[in-house]
C-alpha cells in the first residue's frame, strides 16, 4: 500500500529525532563545559549569583536606529573597573543579570562615538530589576558631519558579515517590484528574465525575512516580479555566510526584509501604484502593545498585456541541418499575496511567534511562430505553430517560533518549525500546420517541505559568544505530467509514452557551531563549522520509459572564518573565508525528456554532483565626511560547475500525418562541466556634493575561464571578464521633494558553450512628501526613449551554432501614492527577537514543484 506524504514524514522524523536531539545536546554540553572552565563563578550555587537585572536599548542619536555590538559596562559606585557587562544585540538591546543591590554607573562604548555614562543607578532590595529604556549615544565631534550624512541617506550599511541596502530610502523604486530594487543593490545583478545573480553567479539563495518561501522554490524570478517594492524595508547581501547559515548557495545569500514597525500602538500603511507596465496595491496594519503583537498584510500585483518578439537560428555544419523560427506572443500576469502573524511575550524570558503567508497567481501566454527545418537528407519543411499556455501557482509558508532567554544576558535557545506547501499547474496546447502532431499537456507539481531547527546562543563574557544549532529539512516533491495527442477523429487522448509521474525526495540533516570574539585593538573574529548530510532519491512512474530509480547521498564539511579590524573610527578591513555547496534541484535531476518543442528538447541528469565553492575575500570600507567607499577583492574556486550542455541527437517521433520519423534535434541537459578559478573585485562609492547632490556608483568585475572536463573539451577556453555596474544621482530639490536617476549595465554572461544576454536600464524618479511626511507621491519613468529592448544569446559548440533574440517591452511610466497612518509610541519597550527557520538551499529558479519545465514554451 502506498503511504501518503504524512506517513513518510512521520517515519523520517521519528528515525532521525534521536540523532537531532543528541547532536544538539553535544553542542550545548560541550560549550557549557568549556564555559564553566573559563567564566569566573561558573558552577557556583545559584544563591551566590542571585541578583537583579539591568536592561535597555542603545540608540544612535542621529539615525535613531539601534546600535548593535555596543559594549555596555556596569561599574560599582566609585570603581574604575567594571563589575559586569555585555554587548548589545542586533536590535540594540542589552541585559545584564545577577546584579546585587547597590549603587552603580552604566557606561556605553562604541567605536567612533562619545562614551555615554549614566550614574546614580540604584538597585534596592525588593526592587532589583531596572529597565534603563533608550540610551542615546552620539557620534564623536570629528565624525559628526559624516554620521549625519549617513543618517540622512541611510542607503548602505557595512556590517561584519553582510552589506545592507536600505530600499525604503530609494526614490526610483516606488511603484515597482522587488526586481527593480535588486538591480540597484551592490554586487547583485538581474537579467532580462528576472533571474538574480550575486557577483555574476545565479547560484544564490534568496530569503524573505530570513526564511525560505515555497513560492521562491517554484519560480523565484516570477515571484520577485510579483512583490511590490513598497513592501520592502532593506536587502541584506551576505557574500561570505558564517556556519550558522545553511551551506546552500555557492555565491552567497540575499535576504529581503519586508517593512514592519517595532513600535507600540496601532499603525499601518497603504500603497497604490499604477503604470503603463504594471500596477501594485498593498496595505498593512500593525498592532503592538504590551505582550501582544499582530500584523497583517495584503498585496496585489498585475501587469498589462505585453507583446514580445523572438527569433531563433540553429545550424549543425557536420550534419548539414538547419532550423529557424520567428515568433510573436502576448502575455499577462496577476498575483495576490497576504500574510499575518501573531506574537506573544509570556514574560521577559519566553516568547512565541506564529506567522502564515500565502502567494498565488497566474501567467497566460498566447503566441504564434513561423518555422523552417532543413534535415540532413535535404528535406525542407516550413510550418506554423500556435501556442496557448497558462501557468498558475499557489504557495503558503507557516512558521512557528519559540524563544527562551536564560538569566545570563544574551543566552537563549530557540526552536522553530516550518511547513511550506506549493503547487504549480501548467496547461498548454500547441497546434502545428505541418511537421509534427498537435499536442496538449497538463503538468501538476506539488511540493511539501518540513523543517525543524534548534539554535542556542551563549555569551561567555563581554568578549566571547558561542552559538550552536541543529536542523532537519524533509522535502517531498511530486510531478504529474499528462501528455495528449489527437486520434484519427481529432480528439485528444493520453499518450502513455510521453506522460510521466515523478517522485523526488531530498532530506538534509545539519549541525553547526560558531564563535564570535570582540577582541582588543579593534579586532572582531567570527569562526565556525557546519556538517550537512544530504540524502536524495527519485523514481519515475513511467515503466515504458526505461528510467531507473536513482539515489545519491553525500556529506559535506563547511568551515567559515571572518576577521575584522577597525583601523580608525572611520576605516575597517575584513578578511573572510567561506565554503558553500549548490545542490541540484528537480529541474536539474529529472531524467524524463521534455519534448514540448519538437526541435529543442531538454532532460535532467540524476548523476549530477553538487557544486562546491570556496571564496577568500578581502574588504576595505571607510567614510570621510560626505564620502563612503567599500572595496573588495576576492578569489573563488568552484568545482563540479553545473551548466546546461546543448548537443544534437537523433530523435524518433510521429509527424502530423501519423508517420514515424527520425529527426536531428537539439537536446539541452545538465552536466558537471569542470572547475573555474575566478578573481574578482567590487567597488561601491557614495559622495555628497554641494549638500543637495548625492552620487553613488558600484562596479563588480570577475574572470571566467573554466577548466572543462576532457569529454566536453572543444578547444582552448579564453579568459573572459564579466561585470555589472550602476551609477545613480539624487538631487534634494527641497525639504520635501527629491529627484533621482539610475543607470545600470550588466555584461553578457558566459558559459563554456556561449553567452547569455547583456542588460542595461535607465530609470528616472521623483518623490514628493505630503501630509506632513505621512504620505508620498512618486513618479517613475523607465527607459523613456526606447520602447523595446533586444536580448541576444549564442552557442558556438564545435559544429553546432545557435543564436536567439528576444525583444521585450521595457518603457514605462508610473505613479505611486503611499500613506502611513496610526499613532505610534517609540518607547523603551525592547523589540522582540525574531528567529525561525532559514533554509538557504537549492539552485533558484528551478521548477521544483513541477516537471522541470515540461509545461511547454512560455
Amino acid at each position: 500500500m502506498k503511504m501518503n506524504v504524512y506517513d513518510i514524514i512521520r517515519i523520517k522524523v521519528a528515525s532521525f529525532r534521536t540523532g537531532l536531539v543528541l547532536l544538539m545536546l553535544f553542542f550545548a554540553v560541550s560549550w557549557a563545559g568549556s564555559v564553566q572552565a573559563q567564566v569566573p563563578g561558573a558552577g557556583q550555587p545559584a544563591a551566590a549569583a542571585a541578583g537583579g537585572t539591568v536592561s535597555g536599548i542603545v540608540i544612535d542619536s542621529v539615525t535613531k536606529k539601534p546600535v548593535d555590538y555596543a559594549t555596555v559596562s556596569l561599574f560599582k559606585a566609585g570603581a574604575t573597573t567594571p563589575f559586569s557587562g555585555g554587548l548589545s544585540d542586533e536590535k540594540g538591546a542589552f541585559r545584564i543579570t545577577n546584579v546585587p543591590a547597590g549603587t552603580y554607573r552604566l557606561q556605553v562604548n562604541y567605536i567612533g562615538y562619545d562614551v555615554k555614562n549614566v550614574g546614580g543607578l540604584v538597585l534596592a532590595p525588593g526592587k532589583l530589576d531596572r529597565n534603563m529604556g533608550r540610551i542615546i549615544i552620539s557620534p564623536g565631534a570629528n565624525l559628526l558631519e559624516a554620521v549625519q550624512i549617513t543618517g540622512q541617506q541611510a542607503l548602505i550599511e557595512n556590517k561584519i558579515d553582510k552589506l545592507v541596502f536600505n530600499a525604503e530610502k530609494d526614490v526610483t523604486s516606488a511603484g515597482g517590484n522587488v526586481t527593480d530594487i535588486l538591480r540597484k543593490v551592490p554586487m547583485v545583478s538581474v537579467d532580462m528574465d528576472g533571474n538574480v545573480a550575486l557577483r555574476g553567479s545565479q547560484n544564490v539563495r534568496i530569503l524573505i525575512n530570513g526564511k525560505p518561501s515555497g513560492a521562491l522554490t517554484t519560480n523565484a524570478a516570477d515571484v520577485l516580479k510579483s512583490m511590490p517594492s513598497d513592501q520592502i524595508k532593506n536587502v541584506e547581501v551576505i557574500t561570505s555566510p558564517s556556519a550558522k547559515y545553511d551551506a546552500e548557495g555557492s555565491a552567497g545569500i540575499i535576504n529581503i526584509i519586508t517593512k514592519k514597525k517595532e513600535v507600540s500602538g496601532v499603525s499601518g500603511s497603504v500603497n497604490l501604484g499604477i503604470g503603463t507596465r504594471q500596477n501594485n496595491e498593498n496595505a498593512n496594519i500593525n498592532f503592538n502593545k504590551n505582550k501582544l503583537s499582530v500584523t497583517a498584510n495584503v498585496g496585489f500585483n498585475a501587469g498589462w498585456p505585453q507583446t514580445t518578439y523572438s527569433m531563433f537560428e540553429s545550424k549543425n555544419t557536420l550534419l548539414g541541418t538547419e532550423s529557424s523560427s520567428n515568433g510573436k506572443s502576448t502575455s499577462n500576469r496577476q498575483f495576490l499575496s497576504g500574510s499575518a502573524s501573531v506574537g506573544y511575550d509570556f514574560n521577559d524570558n519566553n516568547s512565541f511567534l506564529s506567522s502564515f503567508s500565502r502567494r498565488g497567481g497566474s501567467f497566460k501566454n498566447d503566441g504564434t511562430t513561423t518555422n523552417s527545418n532543413l534535415s540532413r537528407d535535404g528535406e525542407l519543411i516550413n510550418y506554423t505553430a500556435t501556442n496557448r499556455n497558462e501557468n498558475s501557482m499557489s504557495n503558503f509558508d507557516w512558521n512557528n517560533d519559540f524563544t527562551h532567554k536564560f538569566k545570563r544576558a544574551g543566552e537563549e535557545i530557540s526552536v522553530a518549525a516550518q511547513w511550506t506547501h506549493g503547487t504549480a499547474d501548467v496547461d498548454y496546447a500547441t497546434e502545428y500546420s505541418a511537421f509534427t502532431q498537435n499536442q496538449r499537456a497538463e503538468n501538476l507539481g506539488t511540493n511539501n517541505e518540513y523543517t525543524v531547527q534548534v539554535d542556542y546562543v551563549l555569551p561567555i563574557n563581554k568578549m566571547f559568544k558561542v552559538e550552536a544549532g541543529a536542523k532537519t529539512i524533509i522535502r517531498e516533491i511530486k510531478s504529474d505530467y499528462d501528455f495528449f495527442n489527437p486520434n484519427e477523429a481529432g480528439q485528444y487522448v493520453l499518450n502513455p509514452i510521453t506522460s510521466n509521474a515523478y517522485d523526488y525526495g531530498q532530506d538534509v540533516y545539519a549541525g553547526y557551531g560558531l564563535l564570535t570574539a570582540s577582541l582588543s585593538k579593534g579586532y572582531t573574529l567570527m569562526a565556525g563549522a557546519r556538517m550537512e548530510s544530504t540524502n536524495i532519491d527519485g523514481s519515475s512512474g513511467n515503466t515504458a520509459s526505461g528510467l531507473q530509480p536513482f539515489k545519491n547521498d553525500y556529506l559535506n564539511f563547511i568551515p567559515s572564518l571572518i576577521v575584522s579590524k577597525s583601523l580608525t573610527p572611520t576605516q575597517t578591513i575584513k578578511l573572510s573565508y567561506s565554503k558553500r555547496i549548490q545542490r541540484p534541484s528537480l529541474q536539474f535531476l529529472n531524467p524524463f525528456r521534455n519534448t514540448s518543442d519538437p526541435l529543442n528538447q531538454s532532460q535532467g541528469n540524476p548523476e549530477l554532483s553538487p557544486e562546491i565553492g570556496q571564496t577568500l575575500e578581502f574588504n576595505y570600507s571607510t567614510f570621510v565626511k560626505s564620502s563612503v567607499i567599500n572595496a573588495s577583492v576576492y578569489y573563488r574556486r568552484t568545482e563540479d560547475i553545473i551548466e546546461s550542455v546543448v548537443t544534437t541527437v537523433p530523435f524518433t517521433t510521429i509527424d502530423n500525418a501519423g508517420n514515424e520519423v527520425t529527426r536531428d534535434v537539439s537536446l539541452s541537459s545538465f552536466q558537471n562541466v569542470g572547475t573555474n578559478n575566478s578573481i574578482g573585485t567590487s567597488l561601491f562609492g557614495s559622495a555628497q556634493l554641494w549638500k543637495v547632490l548625492t552620487l553613488r556608483g558600484n562596479i563588480n568585475a570577475f574572470t571566467y575561464k573554466p577548466q572543462i572536463i576532457s569529454s566536453l573539451q572543444q578547444g582552448e577556453q579564453e579568459t573572459y571578464i564579466q561585470y555589472n555596474a550602476f551609477v545613480s544621482a539624487t538631487v534634494k530639490i527641497s525639504s520635501t521633494l527629491n529627484a533621482e536617476t539610475f543607470v545600470m549595465q550588466n555584461s553578457a554572461r558566459r558559459t563554456f558553450q556561449g553567452t547569455n544576454p547583456s542588460f542595461n536600464l535607465w530609470v528616472i524618479g521623483l518623490k514628493q512628501d505630503i501630509f506632513k511626511k505621512r504620505g508620498t507621491l512618486g513618479l517613475n519613468i523607465t527607459q523613456p526613449f526606447k520602447d523595446y529592448k533586444d536580448f541576444e544569446s549564442s552557442i558556438n559548440s564545435g559544429p553546432l551554432v545557435q543564436r536567439s533574440k528576444f525583444s521585450v517591452p521595457f518603457r514605462s511610466f508610473g505613479l505611486n501614492f503611499a500613506y502611513n497612518f496610526g499613532k505610534m509610541n517609540y518607547g523603551a519597550q525592547p523589540p522582540r527577537k525574531k528567529r525561525g527557520v532559514t533554509n538557504d538551499d537549492l539552485i533558484q529558479g528551478g521548477d521544483a514543484g513541477g516537471q522541470g519545465g515540461q509545461g511547454g514554451p512560455k
